[in-house]
């Protein structure tokens, strides 16, 4: 098996030459300044280590892993431009430095574009993959809908706050693998398998983003402490707190959720405290080791050699614990 950062390596390889700046270039220099930005690019890490596990060659699934990189990026430009964000990985996002209307056709060309990578395999495994993305993109553009939606709700329910991140963030961890899979051959069962193993990490790993944005460690971290606090997001945090404070700890957290302030580190701490007192913090911890014990639980149903079922869970356990 290869390591981690010769995958990402052979992605990165392999995207020079499957994708270059063409004319029209303010069509085509934003999709490649996106893909350039860096990040972990765990997805289509995830679709090669996948296609290995099942027996087969990594570099044949090269063209569904940039599938997978070259949507996941999609919806990044999609969603900044939708929440206004001035930054993405630290640098300015594409609607910014470019405008509006550039995000949103670059965005669709990063879409088709990642359909006609699909187009290098032999027919049936060609079905199987675009039956699974199509299903996964338009899941993701659900989930993203219920985000936006639950912005102006205040009657959010725990499995609705479940089912967003399992449609936003989880489905596509899941899909990644599953298509690693597909393409080295594995049966239908093994790619379900592996399938349910991401979409439960990946529910896993939004649920402890939840709680890091919170109390994270800030240099390790890697973005804003209390972000999630300062923009009145209700995550899973906020919904069990809400569950389980007190009424006046309950007034009090609407009330912080609904004001604007300027000193917003005394906003996050009030609001920290609740969490904690309410017991927020304990659920929250448990939900995720409820999801991280499902992932693991799937690696018992898949047919492959005991040796890469261990490496998939130690790739669970530094995924969870963010030392990749």
């Amino acid at each position: 098996m290869e390591s981690l950062e010769q995958y990402k390596e052979s992605v990165l390889s392999y995207m020079k030459t499957r994708f270059a700046v063409k004319e029209p270039k303010n069509l085509y220099e934003p999709i490649d300044y996106i893909l350039n930005l860096g990040g972990k690019r765990l997805r289509p890490v995830l679709t090669l280590m996948a296609c290995e596990v099942f027996g087969g060659k990594p570099e044949a699934a090269l063209d569904a892993a940039l599938a997978i990189e070259m949507f996941h990026n999609f919806s990044l430009v999609h969603d900044d431009i939708m929440d206004d964000a001035p930054l993405r990985r630290g640098k300015t996002t594409v609607h910014e430095k470019w405008d509006i209307n550039t995000g949103i056709l670059s965005g669709d060309a990063m879409l088709i574009k990642a359909y006609q990578f699909f187009e290098e395999y032999p027919p049936e495994v060609f079905k199987r993959l675009v039956a699974l993305f199509s299903q996964t993109a338009m899941e993701v553009c659900e989930g993203q809908q219920y985000d936006v939606d639950f912005e102006t709700r205040n009657d959010v329910t725990i499995p609705e706050y479940l089912r967003m991140i399992e449609f936003k963030t989880a489905v596509l961890v899941g899909a990644a693998m599953k298509m690693g899979a597909v393409v080295a051959g594995a049966s239908d069962e093994d790619a379900e398998a592996i399938y349910g193993f991401g979409r439960n990490l990946g529910i896993a790993f939004q649920l402890q983003d939840d709680y890091l944005d919170a109390f994270g460690d800030p240099e390790t971290f890697g973005k804003q402490v209390g972000g999630d606090i300062i923009e009145n997001k209700k995550t899973f945090l906020y919904l069990k707190a809400m569950e389980f404070s007190s009424q006046n700890e309950k007034e009090e957290l609407l009330k912080l959720f609904m004001e604007e302030t300027q000193e917003t580190s005394k906003k996050v701490e009030a609001v920290k405290n609740i969490f904690i007192n309410s017991g927020a913090v304990k659920f929250t911890k448990a939900a995720i080791q409820e999801y991280t014990d499902k992932a693991f639980l799937t690696l018992k149903e898949i047919t492959v050699e005991e040796s890469s079922k261990k490496l998939l869970r130690q790739f669970g356990e530094q995924l969870m614990y963010r030392s990749i």
